[in-house]
């Protein structure tokens, strides 16, 4: 019986993902990328595996699954990780409240949190600024790798342990009649096509993308000189205003109090999307981020009074010095504008497109994947 082939679109998280369900489900793979390397969103962002941001159900198993996997691949690979967990940190009475009441219904969910006073995260949290600080919540579930080295390595892991095929430099032209046409001169086929172009959905299939409630998302990120050995974060670690940025925490009942309050305070923060967080990898580089910006048009031009604000407002929650930034840098991810957690479709037979998985790529790729091509190969 002959193999089934496929191929995939794009070398970004969507497509190393789908590449490795694919070959788990004894697929031929071939990854097709325009570029010599990833160098979209996936490698331009913390880094953070993030099942908190995730509400319960479907998306929070989704996002613990793909940690799953992250854990055993990173592990295969050499990648670097660390099951860091995060902490959520409050510094006034509404945030407090919001951490207190998400502690409940995360406990009754079975997610692994834990509320701290003041003194315990002092006690284990030495950087973290003890000025007006009345607590936090810990969760356990989160895990970090270096998006740069990883986006790097898995495809070497692929095609060692799948012999995944990987086509750098190799600009698709279009699709069509399950052939997928690079330049005027090579022509490859396959039983079944994935198109994982990110923020590129404009390239192919841009009439079916139209159609959809989809727009771009940019973000402002900074990163750190390596910190002295000694100087390790041991956390993801974030402010209140990060609390207004998932929805997970809508679960909180005081929400909207916290929100009525930064919308009067920190109106510039809210327009400008920013809620600050910050992870440190290996090598001691800390990321900080970061800023949302919507539209279809995306700005080139970063602007340095927004990193100024991230930065400003991590000192309130991190003691960091701010003179030790040395890279600052923009992605750009599609977002849905409908409220839908990610675009699944078929635009002609044998061929999907999958993508709009929005900020979250790291935290639900992986999960996402195995769903998809476990529900295709079901059904074949």
């Amino acid at each position: 019986m002959q193999q089934k082939s496929a191929i995939v679109i794009g070398a970004g998280i969507v497509g190393l993902a789908t590449a490795r369900a694919l070959s788990e489900k004894g697929f031929a793979v071939k990854v097709f990328d325009r570029n010599a390397q990833a160098s979209g969103a996936s490698v331009r962002n913390f880094g953070m595996v993030w099942p908190i941001g995730q509400p319960s159900g479907t998306l929070y198993h989704r996002a613990m699954r793909s940690r799953q996997i992250w854990k055993s691949v990173a592990a295969e690979a050499g990648i670097w990780h660390e099951e860091t967990g995060s902490l959520h940190l409050a510094y006034n009475a509404e945030e407090w409240q919001v951490l207190r009441e998400l502690e409940f219904v995360f406990k009754k969910e079975k997610r692994n949190v834990t509320l701290l006073d003041k003194n315990k995260i002092l006690e284990k949290y030495e950087h973290v600024n003890a000025e007006n600080l009345l607590g936090g919540l810990y969760s356990a579930d989160e895990m970090l790798v270096d998006p740069r080295e990883a986006l790097a390595t898995l495809p070497e892991y692929l095609q060692e342990k799948y012999s995944v095929q990987f086509n750098w430099n190799k600009c698709v032209s279009y699709v069509a009649d399950q052939t997928v046409y690079v330049g005027n001169e090579e022509e490859h086929e396959a039983d079944i096509i994935f198109v994982c172009s990110g923020a590129d959905f404009e390239t192919l299939y841009p009439e079916e993308f139209s159609k959809l409630p989809l727009t771009k998302c940019k973000l402002q990120m900074q990163r750190t000189i390596p910190m002295p050995e000694k100087f390790r974060i041991k956390t993801a670690i974030c402010g209140g205003l990060s609390l207004l940025h998932y929805n997970s925490f809508k679960a909180a009942p005081s929400l909207p109090l916290l929100q009525k309050k930064m919308a009067t305070e920190m109106k510039e923060y809210l327009d400008l999307g920013i809620h600050v967080m910050a992870a440190q990898n290996g090598k001691g580089e800390i990321t900080i981020g970061d800023s949302h910006e919507y539209g279809l048009q995306v700005d080139p031009f970063d602007r340095a009074y927004i990193n100024k604000m991230i930065l400003d407002y991590l000192k309130t929650f991190l003691k960091i010095n701010g003179n030790a930034i040395a890279e600052t840098w923009h992605g750009v991810y599609p977002k849905l504008t409908n409220g839908d957690t990610e675009i699944f479709f078929s635009p002609d037979p044998g061929v999907y497109i999958l993508n709009g998985v929005g900020g979250a790529g790291m935290t639900l790729s992986f999960g996402l994947a195995e769903e998809v091509v476990e529900q295709l190969t079901v059904h074949a």
